[in-house]
């Protein structure tokens, strides 16, 4: 007999809006990167998850859980 199983999302999407409630821009975190579109673009720009992780430890303010 069969197991079945949930199958995991690919990437989660996410929308960054303004004091107004207007979507400005979008991030999608995938297992390999993060990527970030401004709204209405056609195209997203990425880093990978390394890049990403020197950029935050460089950059990033530490914050509490």
């Amino acid at each position: 007999m069969a197991v079945n199983s949930f199958r995991p999302q690919k990437y989660e999407d996410f929308e960054i809006i303004d004091d107004n409630q207007k979507v400005v821009g979008h991030i999608r975190v995938k297992p390999s990167g993060v990527l970030w579109a401004p709204s209405n673009a056609k195209e997203w720009h990425g880093v990978s998850l390394d890049d990403f992780a020197v950029y935050m430890m460089k950059n990033g303010k530490r914050q509490k859980k």
